[in-house]
């Protein structure tokens, strides 16, 4: 019997181990998941033909990454192309272009850069404890806004994830500083390469924001999606930054990494519970370095719903009903505790794509509530 038990929890401190080696894998590559099973040319416009899948026929604005390294923007519709098909109207394409038997992944990210978002943007470096970080410097009619934009991208997904909000930012005429950080991928190289959740990249934003001190910025308003808000949120009540951190937009955020590890969990397949056996090999400093962490994460430092009294500045949350990864109750409790300084604005749609899904309504939603903040 006692053998048994034993043997039960080396499986289960097994399975944790490899929840907790998923989740802060290097940055690695992209997975083609899908078949293009056509083009339509007889149109003014292409129409690619995909397998329908609750991705593939929901509308937005979406885009297709091909494993040939080429890019498809694709239309707002979804056409019925007979059983299990859906056809989508290609609005703009970059690379060696689409055709039947292609591989490719669906995104929410829709820009490839900024010359493809329409945007100016300027090659600079972060100075950070690590190396130097790339990021763009984006500044409207090229001209520095006293308030600057920084935009923090997530877990897995590069920095052009993040400008959907430079955009909008930029139509606030708002500098953005659109930043990289350690093991994304762009950033400096670290240790083993993996991600540790936002607690040592923070300190690459930090320098980030030192930046825009020193190059201008009065104050800054952080924008970040899905681990970027973590970030955000962890610099918002740092004693540096009272009073020069002066709002908050955050899209999917992940509040609390707990319950984003049971439901990322859930997301894959697995039993939602299975996500507490990851925490010790995240938290516990012996676990942390043998799944390559320098460092043990400390997720409780990351729950939002217990620092919830530590928010002092307008924070915007825009989150998707449909996320299956970091979940919108989160946000609606956080809402609930602190409704005297956060406003959530709900789509339908999956994670980090709420502006995908309605991006006039995400656009209105964020230009409405940046303006009391926007001081020229």
């Amino acid at each position: 019997m006692a053998a048994a038990v034993a043997a039960v929890g080396m499986a289960l401190g097994g399975l944790g181990l490899v929840i907790a080696r998923r989740l802060t894998a290097p940055a690695g590559g992209r997975s083609y998941d899908l078949t293009i099973r056509g083009v339509d040319s007889s149109g003014e416009r292409p129409i690619v033909v995909l397998d329908r899948t609750p991705a593939t026929a929901a509308p937005g604005l979406y885009c297709l990454i091909l494993e040939n390294g080429g890019w498809a923007r694709l239309s707002h519709d979804v056409e019925d192309r007979g059983p299990g098909l859906v056809g989508r109207e290609v609005r703009g394409e970059k690379g060696e272009g689409l055709a039947a038997g292609e591989r490719a992944s669906w995104s929410g990210i829709y820009f490839s850069g900024p010359q493809d978002a329409g945007l100016e943007a300027k090659d600079v470096e972060i100075p950070t404890g690590v190396g130097h970080a790339p990021a763009w410097l984006i500044t409207p009619r090229g001209t520095l806004s006293s308030t600057w934009t920084i935009h923090i991208h997530g877990l897995g997904s590069p920095r052009a994830g993040t400008l959907r909000g430079v955009q909008v930012a930029s139509d606030a005429e708002l500098t953005s500083l659109v930043v990289t950080y350690r093991n994304d991928g762009e950033g400096p190289i670290v240790g083993t390469g993996r991600s540790e959740l936002g607690a040592a990249e923070v300190d690459d934003v930090r320098a980030a924001v030192r930046f825009a001190r020193e190059n201008g910025a009065r104050d800054v308003i952080l924008f970040g999606w899905s681990m970027g808000a973590a970030i955000a949120l962890q610099l918002a009540v740092e004693h540096e930054f009272r009073g020069i951190v002066v709002g908050l937009v955050l899209e999917s955020p992940v509040l609390d990494w707990v319950s984003t590890i049971r439901s990322n969990c859930a997301r894959s397949g697995l039993p939602a519970w299975t996500g507490a056996l990851a925490i010790p090999w995240l938290d516990v400093r012996l676990l942390a370095r043998n799944i390559g962490l320098a460092n043990p994460v400390g997720l409780r430092s990351f729950d939002w719903i217990a620092r919830a009294g530590e928010l002092t500045v307008p924070t915007l949350i825009l989150h998707g009903t449909l996320d299956t990864s970091s979940p919108l109750d989160v946000s609606t409790r956080i809402r609930a505790l602190r409704p005297d300084i956060v406003d959530l604005e709900a789509f339908e749609a999956d994670h980090t794509m709420s502006w995908n899904s309605d991006r006039e309504r995400w656009r209105a939603a964020l230009l409405s509530w940046l303006a009391p903040l926007v001081v020229a």
